[in-house]
């Protein structure tokens, strides 16, 4: 294994000012998502979701953006899953979008709270037959004897129906209404620019944070 207390490189894409930022988060974060998207990054929308479980531990996994407005970041889950449940128990939640590549992050604070009927349809329908049949045929957190027991799950109710399947029960879209939306550049000598934009009674205000 190499040693880990010399492994680092410089961070040497730019800086990112005050002048350059644009005037909302929202603004701000398609403008570096497009960037994302434009260098060919994999999977630029996928998120580190953090949440807490009953006892205030943290616990994280990464998720896919799902959708994007003024409103906030969508992302989609089963109620009875392991986030699922905290989210019910703990509306407040975390997210970073990790762009190595572009020596960039976007760190998200906020509450989530679950779609309605319609939001979920509407990101369900779009979704392979495949990936509804994995959502349908399985309960996600939960424990099982195998993979071989998930695959049977699955081609059983591959056998037994055609054509797109209705949503789950449980299966939808939570919508994070963010509280601070952090945009974070590496700098030369770790001199990072880190530029947070806060909710506040009278709209959004603009920090400058330390590295």
């Amino acid at each position: 294994m190499p040693d880990l207390t010399t492994m680092r490189r410089d961070y040497d894409e730019g800086s990112f000012s005050e002048d350059t930022l644009a005037d909302t988060w929202l603004a701000q974060f398609q403008r570096w998502f497009d960037d994302a998207v434009a260098a060919d990054l994999p999977e630029p929308n996928a998120m580190v979701l953090a949440t807490a479980d009953p006892d205030g531990a943290p616990d994280a996994r990464v998720v896919l953006l799902k959708g994007l407005s003024d409103d906030g970041f969508v992302f989609v889950t089963n109620a009875g899953s392991a986030k699922g449940r905290q989210l019910t128990d703990d509306d407040r939640v975390a997210l970073v979008f990790p762009w190595h590549a572009l020596q960039r992050q976007v760190r998200v604070t906020g509450t989530a709270t679950p779609l309605d009927d319609a939001g979920s349809d509407a990101l369900w329908d779009p979704r392979p037959r495949g990936a509804q049949l994995a959502a349908a045929a399985t309960v996600q957190s939960s424990t099982v004897g195998s993979r071989d027991e998930l695959v049977t799950a699955f081609r059983e109710l591959e056998e037994r129906t055609e054509g797109k399947l209705p949503r789950p029960a449980g299966w939808g879209g939570y919508r994070v209404r963010p509280r601070t939306v952090e945009f974070w550049q590496g700098g030369h000598d770790r001199l990072h620019d880190r530029l947070r934009f806060t909710r506040t009674d009278a709209g959004w205000s603009v920090d400058r944070l330390a590295p």
